[in-house]
């Protein structure tokens, strides 16, 4: 199935950079959600925070000279926003994310967007009754380096793809609790396989289980796309180091990134290739996305149904786990 962009939202006559910027809200201020607060105050759009914790809201509040709440609706009501990123635990975005899009807000939805399939429908189809942005935040989709392997799919330059394999370790979040790792963190290169492949998978096969906590800690993840090509997902929160890397097989040469520092090498049978580029954060291009979507009244590059094929793939993933099976999935 080839990935199409969602219903466009309004006609592009929206305002552009040089005018007004949009005024966005940020709902949760702990773990990554600081990071959120910082990004969007560069931007200039930072209009107000909302934390449970009223402590949090407050220090950012006074940081940053807006108002903080510790109840979303009041924010809602007493802030003129454009729009909120929802940075709280993941069984809460649901409700969270429907209580914005009723009050009329374009929404951004950490991922995982939901913790269950019929919500994210759900939540889709709240966006495009309301004609209001939904997006989820993949940020790999941002990473310079995942962008150079777009490019050099897109510009054929190595041939057509046929294997991608994904590493993704380290130890477990202090602020994860309600998802395992297949949710959390195999959903990051479930997403970054379908934008790279341009499709979503039509087989998954999968084993995950726990050595250290209450739900799975370990998964290694085999997606069947068309024409052959495959994705191979290991994650982990066992081990002690950090590894996000990424191998590209290419018809002609192999690719490996590795997504923290941003390099990439391009290995041909001429040699071995490393381009020089820029770091750059990839939250600060993901969130200026947002924004941009949001003042240009266009779809964002990752929109809500791309969170809908990756929550149904995680599913999808541990089911076949449970059931020693591999998990057909259906054209969509």
């Amino acid at each position: 199935m080839t990935l199409v962009g969602e219903l466009q939202i309004i006609k592009n006559s929206g305002p552009t950079r040089s005018q007004k910027m949009a005024k966005i809200g940020v709902v949760g201020t702990g773990g990554w959600g600081k990071n959120h607060v910082r990004v969007l105050s560069e931007l200039g759009a930072l209009a107000a925070v909302c934390d449970l914790d009223a402590s949090r809201s407050q220090f950012y509040s006074k940081k940053y000279a807006i108002n903080g709440y510790s109840d979303f609706e009041a924010m809602t009501e007493r802030e003129k926003l454009d729009g909120v990123t929802i940075c709280t635990p993941a069984s809460t975005h649901f409700e969270i994310a429907s209580k914005a899009l009723a009050a009329g807000l374009h929404t951004f939805v950490e991922k995982p967007m939901v913790t269950a399939l019929a919500d994210a429908e759900k939540l889709i189809e709240m966006a495009e009754r309301s004609k209001r942005i939904l997006t989820v935040g993949f940020i790999e989709r941002f990473n310079p380096a995942i962008t150079q392997v777009k490019k050099l799919i897109n510009d054929g330059t190595l041939g057509g793809p046929i294997l991608l394999e994904f590493h993704r370790e380290s130890r477990r979040g202090e602020n994860i609790f309600d998802v395992g790792v297949v949710k959390d963190a195999s959903v990051h290169d479930v997403d970054t396989a379908r934008w790279l492949f341009n499709e979503d998978p039509k087989t998954v096969f999968a084993r995950v289980g726990n050595i250290i906590g209450r739900q799975e800690d370990f998964a290694a993840v085999m997606l069947g796309f068309g024409d052959q090509r495959t994705a191979f997902l290991t994650t982990n929160w066992v081990t002690p180091n950090r590894v996000r890397t990424l191998t590209a097989v290419f018809a002609r040469g192999v690719v490996t990134v590795d997504f923290v520092t941003q390099e990439m090498k391009i290995h041909e049978e001429s040699g071995t290739k490393i381009p020089k580029t820029d770091y750059q954060e990839p939250l600060m291009l993901e969130l200026k996305e947002y924004v941009s979507a949001i003042e240009e009244r266009r779809n964002p590059l990752v929109t809500g149904k791309d969170g809908l094929s990756a929550t149904r793939i995680t599913e999808a993933i541990l089911a076949s786990s449970k059931s020693g099976s591999p998990i057909y999935l259906s054209k969509q």
